[in-house]
């Protein structure tokens, strides 16, 4: 079975741990014996450059996205297979992000590196701050750019659609849902509406990884891949 985590935070992320680069993200995953994962930063994907070449260097499999902060504040996560598409959702985020100046010493540093730590450059956008975009929107830009639109960390009491909206409503057009380490699956199952679950760390540190993950028969890490993996199970499961 192929083990993996789609929600990892770097140090671009504000409330990331600085020491959570890229490069030591890939080593800590492959210690931890996961087979490939996406860096999930707040609205931004600056640093998953450095993560594909990381991941080229250690053989781990990545994908590449972020966690979005839709005008309802809350957070889903965008799976893509390129750089391109990331890029393009990024710059989707940032068009619609605030013109805010993030302030490190309050909010946390944001840093951009590249596969040997280095850091390139400190993210003035202010990425903790809530896109114009709502849910709905999130998702469309999401599928039109041909990735994934999972409902992140759906049993957290904040930043999730439980939180914000009250549970899912079935039109917002996810591809799955996730839930965090925290919860189980027999307390949410009547909470999914069918939807398949994945199970991902959440990880804002090195020590957070491997904490939780999901396993599935992939013979290659891609959205289409993990989406006919997700079609592939009974409703409701969990990978």
């Amino acid at each position: 079975m192929f083990a993996f985590d789609l929600h990892i935070h770097s140090c671009l992320s504000p409330c990331g741990d600085l020491d959570a680069s890229p490069r030591a993200i890939v080593q800590a995953a492959k210690a931890a014996g996961l087979n490939g994962i996406m860096l999930a930063d707040h609205n931004s994907s600056r640093n998953s450059p450095a993560l594909a070449e990381a991941c080229r260097r250690t053989g781990l499999s990545g994908l590449f996205g972020m966690e979005i902060t839709s005008a309802e504040e809350v957070h889903s996560l965008a799976v893509f297979d390129t750089l391109e598409q990331a890029v393009a959702m990024t710059e989707i985020c940032y068009a619609a992000l605030p013109k805010r100046v993030n302030q490190p010493e309050v909010f946390g540093y944001q840093a951009v590196v590249d596969a040997d730590d280095n850091v390139e450059e400190l993210e003035w956008r202010l990425l903790g701050a809530p896109t114009r975009l709502t849910l709905r929107e999130v998702g469309e830009r999401i599928h039109e750019l041909g990735g994934l639109f999972i409902a992140a960390h759906l049993d957290r009491a904040v930043f999730s659609v439980t939180s914000q909206l009250g549970g899912l409503s079935g039109d917002e057009g996810f591809d799955a849902v996730e839930l965090s380490r925290h919860a189980t699956l027999e307390a949410w199952r009547d909470k999914t509406l069918g939807l398949p679950v994945i199970r991902s760390s959440d990880a804002h540190y090195l020590g957070d990884i491997g904490t939780i993950w999901s396993e599935a028969d992939l013979s290659v890490f891609s959205t289409q891949a993990l989406k006919a993996a997700l079609n592939r199970l009974p409703r409701p499961a969990t990978l």
